[in-house]
Formats: structure tokens, sequence, C-alpha cells
């Protein structure tokens, strides 16, 4: 099967998102379907996850942008059947929340309700069944600035103001348990990017300057920056970035992409460490008023 990366973005002419997919193969440009979504959302308001092996992408939640209003709208795509669906609502309307998927199961927390307050809770839904229920809330209420699934748990941070003028929070959620815990000191305190999984490590693209690649050490809670060069000139923030097997794909304004395939190097201390390479896929000059909000990894 071939990969393909979905790449969602605003177009400022018409405020309308737009889903844009690069063959990963090939290296060539296409378009799907509009979302059957009646309401001009706030792209970043919303949230995706894939299911890659399926080819199936699931957009929840979300923001009307002109009346700040948060959304329940839950949209199913089919890379296969190339056509969107309307699954059952979330049970709580919401938006800039935190969004993973754990054995298959699509996980959402947090984020900001009608009244423009945060929430706590927290629910799942079992994609096959088409059913939402609610689990334990978080504990604390927080909108969420990026989310990660590692060793089969969801990370949920706040995200940072630089410089910090108050540490951000994050939350750990282990769904055989059922239970919340507050995030690792180190952990949250040097997320500042946008994250991904690669090598069962969490790996962070920094978005505070030209930063190099650097991965967590769960051992040490500490964040190593990794060898190898900091990431292209041409990818412009903000960014959206995912990952598929060993490459890390960064989205940038105007959907220029850089891939960055990322080599896994033991050392004496019986511990890994990782260097990156990149390549940078242009994007056609007609995109260049395209702003990224998403990015998704499919097998079609």
């Amino acid at each position: 099967m071939q990969r393909v990366r979905l790449s969602s973005q605003q177009a400022p002419c018409t405020g309308k998102i737009q889903w844009q997919v690069l063959d990963l193969t090939h290296y060539c440009w296409h378009t799907i379907p509009a979302m059957p979504c009646k309401d001009k959302v706030c792209p970043h308001g919303f949230r995706c996850v894939s299911i890659p092996c399926e080819g199936t992408l699931f957009v929840c939640g979300g923001m009307v942008s002109d009346v700040d209003c948060p959304l329940d709208l839950v949209l199913k795509y089919e890379m296969q059947k190339n056509r969107w669906t309307v699954m059952n609502k979330m049970i709580t309307a919401r938006s800039f929340f935190a969004s993973g998927v754990i054995g298959g199961m699509i996980y959402v927390a947090g984020g900001s309700s009608a009244d423009l307050f945060e929430l706590d809770s927290a629910e799942v839904l079992d994609p096959v069944k088409g059913n939402w229920r609610t689990i334990a809330s978080m504990g604390t209420n927080m909108a969420s600035y990026d989310a990660a699934v590692l060793d089969g748990k969801l990370l949920v941070t706040e995200g940072w103001l630089w410089p910090f003028f108050v540490s951000p929070r994050g939350q750990v959620y282990d769904p055989s348990t059922d239970n919340w815990e507050s995030m690792a000191v180190g952990l949250r305190e040097g997320w500042t990017g946008s994250s991904v999984v690669v090598y069962e490590h969490l790996f962070v693209v920094s978005e505070l300057e030209r930063m190099k690649l650097k991965v967590y050490d769960p051992s040490t809670d500490s964040w190593e920056t990794i060898e190898g060069p900091p990431l292209p000139e041409q990818i412009c923030k903000p960014f959206a970035v995912n990952a598929c097997d060993c490459r890390v794909y960064v989205v940038g304004r105007n959907l220029h992409v850089a891939v960055g395939h990322i080599t896994r190097l033991s050392t004496s201390e019986k511990k890994w460490s990782f260097s990156v390479q990149w390549q940078v896929v242009d994007a056609p000059d007609n995109f260049s008023d395209l702003t990224p909000s998403s990015s998704q990894v499919l097998f079609a």
C-alpha cells in the first residue's frame, strides 16, 4: 500500500478549510471532497486523528469562527471510498482539545466549552460501533496545545509561553486503569513544539525558534537535541507535524513539506541516540496563500 499525507489548511481568500493530499510515493498532489460541515470553522479549533492502516481520518469538534461556539460534530473520511460520513456527535462540544488513538479507540479530552471556560471532561469513541462514552475527568480544567500517544497512554500538554511566567500543565491518561496523573516536570516544561512518536520515543519540532529536533529521555526526565541539521529554512511557521515509520513530516506555510529521515544509533551506555536528515518537497505555486492546520498520514 502506498502512503499519502493529508494536510488541512485555510485559504485566506475564502476562509474555508480545504484538504490537500500528497502522494508520498510519487510526490504529487491532489484534492479530496470538502468536509460536509455547514459552519465556518476556525482551522485550529478542531482536532484530527487517523488510523493509517485503515485509511481513515476523523475530524472532531472545532469552533464556529464567527461566534466562538464549540462544535460536537464528528466527521469520518475513508481513503478507499474517497468520501466523508457524519458520525455520532461527541457527548460534549469542545474546541482546542487533546485527541489520540489508543488500541483503535479515539480519545478526546479537555478543551474550551461553549462559555469559553476550559473543560476537564474526557470521552472515547469506538469507531466500529460508532458510540461515545465518558471516561475519567482530567482533574483539572485545561485546553490542549498538543497531545501524543506514548506507551499506550495519552499525553496532554496545555503548551507554553516563552519566557515562562507559569509552568505549563500536563496530564497523562492510562486507559487500562481509566486514571489521569500529572505529567513529569521535565516532560511538560521541555515540550515546546509539535510532537511525533518515532521508535517509541517522543520527539518535538520546536516552534520557539529554528531549533533542531529533540527527543525526550524518560530515564532522566529531560530533552536532548538529536544529531543532524535544523529544520530547512523553506519550512516557515506555523507547522503541522506527523510521522510514519521512521519519517517525520513537517508541513509549513504554503504547504512546503520537510521529510525528516530519523536514524536510530546505539551508544556505549546501552542507550539509543538519534540523527535526522531532511528532504524538502516543494508545493505548487498555487498553494502560496495556504496555511496548514493539521497533517495526517494514511495508507491507500
